[in-house]
């Protein structure tokens, strides 16, 4: 190995090293290429103001003098700003080091000498499948104004307007879709072409050599045809002969079946997308959702659920594998995903950050085995995820504590509770059936002891409950819940303070809490 490929090698295991280099990097990838990136949008709306403010200078350039700093600003400050972005998008698309280090430890390995060529060769394929991506072409064009002593270079400022599709997610969702009927397209185009080129050599044959028309060269011909095949007929150029006419009849009806089938591929390719639209839709929103509730599966009990979650205004995300359950629940508007809980896959497809986004997961399947499988699935994924499911069957119940779940309902259990309160205590019954009714003002709440009510307040007697109109049934410490806890018990961050009382009273006792002035 000569010198200067060894300091090659030895500086890309520099930079790989580096937590600088691959922070700075990782930066700009995730500004320029990551939708869940939460600066991304801001660095698209930037961009996309320039743009728009380019090409209207561009505009107002026509008829009127653009003054000196106008023509510097869309000339060179525009332009190295996206001679800029460029050149990082070429940086971040690949990396040289990887290739490097790559191919320098399988050549170790096999004991070969290291083909620094391979890298190479790998290393310009790549970078060349960028350049010549249709985005970087357009990302290059718009650049050339920078070169403004060729006057027509100018002109290229038109490109920045195609810039916009970059950084408009919907417009790129609908090429993606135009895409997905490429055949079709092609097909229509050539039929097109063949129909322009035919109607324009006969309409000029029939046309040329008479005194009276006015198509009097080929391009007027084809200038014509097109007009007249895409339905449009300015009447600038009328066929005077009666060849020329019965081409024109054939023309319109063949127009009229190009533009009946153009609008059947679009329509058709909409429908086949529309799913697939609303899928990234969903996708895209979950990554920007901070913290939310995960329901694994839509049942009866799930929509019960929901509604709670609905009415105390907490987010949450379905993942039901049943294609048609699913299309229940996007009808109702909420925000579902169609994949199975219980298959790791589709909590990397779907960007669902478990540890980071996750309050707790609610396994509401209609099925125990599959909840067992979803519940040892997010354990191989986030071992302290805080898991709740709905048992259906009570031999199933130590399954579900070895799969991992750390909270079971099981609703024979609460039937049978219910029934001895009903038939020995009938009004602790009422009492509870109070609480648990929705047209009642009285709720059963939670408030969260967090570093500023710490400040002021230190044990049970400090908060100052008996002064308000409100019960404490008592707090959850370190997963354990102390009844009726005695006034001396010590509050700590991450303690849970569970009452009972009228919402508005609660809601006010909350508010008054932080503001530390009970």
């Amino acid at each position: 190995m000569n010198f200067f490929i060894k300091r090659f090698v030895d500086f890309s295991y520099f930079l790989k090293a580096s937590k600088n280099y691959q922070n700075t990097k990782r930066f700009f990838y995730s500004l320029l290429e990551e939708e869940s990136y939460p600066y991304k949008k801001y660095f698209d709306y930037f961009m996309m103001l320039l743009i728009l403010s380019s090409v209207m200078l561009l505009i107002r350039g026509v008829k009127y003098p653009l003054p000196e700093y106008a023509i510097i600003y869309n000339e060179y400050v525009i332009s190295i700003i996206f001679m800029l972005e460029y050149s990082l998008r070429f940086w971040v698309y690949s990396s040289i080091t990887k290739e490097v280090i790559t191919q320098y430890e399988k050549d170790e390995f096999l004991n070969k000498k290291f083909r620094f060529h391979k890298v190479i060769n790998h290393t310009v394929k790549q970078k060349w499948k960028y350049i010549s991506s249709v985005f970087a072409i357009i990302d290059l064009l718009a650049i050339m104004p920078f070169f403004h002593e060729l006057r027509i270079l100018r002109l290229f400022i038109l490109f920045r307007a195609f810039k916009i599709f970059r950084y408009t997610k919907s417009l790129q969702q609908f090429a993606q879709v135009l895409a997905s009927k490429k055949f079709e397209f092609f097909t229509l185009m050539v039929f097109t072409s063949v129909m322009i080129s035919v109607s324009a050599v006969l309409i000029y044959v029939a046309e040329a050599n008479n005194d009276n028309s006015a198509i009097d060269t080929i391009f007027e011909a084809f200038y014509w045809s097109f007009v007249t095949l895409s339905t449009v007929g300015y009447g600038d150029f009328v066929p005077v002969t009666d060849l020329g006419r019965t081409v024109a009849m054939i023309i319109i009806v063949s127009g009229v079946a190009v533009l009946a089938f153009t609008t059947s591929i679009v329509v058709s390719a909409f429908t086949e997308q529309l799913d697939s639209i609303k899928e990234q839709k969903i996708v895209s929103d979950i990554s920007k959702m901070k913290h939310f509730y995960l329901i694994c599966g839509y049942s009866p009990i799930a929509e019960i659920v929901i509604k709670r979650l609905l009415r105390d205004k907490l987010p949450f995300v379905i993942l039901e594998k049943d294609a048609g359950k699913a299309l229940q629940v996007r009808k109702a508007k909420y925000p579902v995903v169609i994949a199975d809980p219980s298959n790791q896959e589709t909590y990397k497809m779907y960007g669902i950050d478990l540890k980071k986004q996750v309050i707790s997961v609610l396994c509401l399947e209609d099925s125990d085995i599959q909840t067992i499988y979803t519940a040892l699935t997010i354990r191989s994924i986030e071992p302290k995820m805080k898991m709740l499911s709905y048992l259906h069957e009570g031999k199933n119940r130590k399954k579900l504590r070895l799969a991992g779940i750390d909270t079971i309902i099981y609703p024979q259990e609460l039937v049978g509770v219910i029934s001895k309160e009903f038939t020995g205590k009938p009004v602790a019954f009422d009492a509870i059936q109070v609480l648990r009714s929705q047209s009642s003002n009285i709720v059963l709440d939670e408030i969260l002891i967090d570093t500023r009510i710490l400040e002021m307040k230190k044990t049970v007697l400090d908060l100052n409950i008996d002064m308000t109109k409100l019960i404490l049934l008592g707090i959850y410490k370190k997963g354990e819940f102390h009844f009726n806890p005695e006034d001396e018990s010590l509050l700590n961050e991450g303690d849970t303070l569970v009452v009972i009382g009228l919402e508005i009273v609660i809601e006010e006792y909350s508010l008054n809490l932080h503001k530390a002035i009970l």
